[in-house]
């Protein structure tokens, strides 16, 4: 049984909980909930994460969380809450995904989404308040191609920055010093529509 890498792990759990929300919402109105899991695991002395890539069998109907309108993962405008949840995972785990939910699982380093290689960003998308990111990963270990963007990458980007302590090489749209304040933006402007 391998263990985590204690000095990585307990110094980025130390530097994440510093941006916990806790109940910093909890005066917001009743609205829908949403987490995405942000799995990290160490892998040669570097942070990475898990992504899914859905399968085709699922269709917008089958995910609440998704709307026909809109690419997967950019959010809606539905008042829904995502609160992104980040834990820790043993580097040897290995997913078992339900083959009709999931059709592939890959091994991201975190500090891809830093990185202005193989990113491109929009702005002005219908829906967003702030840029759109993209990015375009080649899994060394299979040779696919995985188009990551919308909310996934919006999270993704903002736990390799908490977490790596690290500024991007693009302009992420949000403080990196007080994420909090840009999100808490969003979140304010949008309940002022529903």
């Amino acid at each position: 049984q391998q263990r985590l890498n204690i000095p990585v792990t307990e110094e980025t759990v130390a530097t994440l909980k510093r941006f916990d929300i806790g109940d910093k919402f909890s005066y917001l109105p009743v609205l829908p909930k949403a987490s995405v899991l942000i799995p990290l695991f160490v892998r040669g002395g570097q942070l990475h994460t898990f992504l899914t890539l859905r399968s085709k069998e699922v269709t917008c109907d089958d995910v609440s969380v998704e709307d026909k309108s809109r690419p997967q993962g950019t959010g809606g405008d539905r008042g829904l809450l995502v609160s992104p949840v980040v834990g820790f995972i043993k580097e040897t785990f290995t997913p078992t995904p339900n083959p009709s939910e999931v059709s592939a699982v890959f091994a991201v380093p975190l500090d891809f989404f830093t990185r202005e290689k193989d990113h491109c960003i929009t702005h002005g998308v219908a829906g967003m308040t702030g840029p759109l990111h993209s990015f375009y990963f080649r899994d060394p270990a299979s040779g696919s191609q995985y188009h990551i963007f919308g909310l996934t990458a919006m999270l993704a980007t903002l736990v390799a920055v908490l977490a790596l302590k690290k500024k991007p090489q693009f302009d992420v749209g949000f403080d990196l010093v007080d994420p909090l304040a840009f999100f808490k933006k969003i979140l304010h402007k949008r309940l002022s529509k529903l």
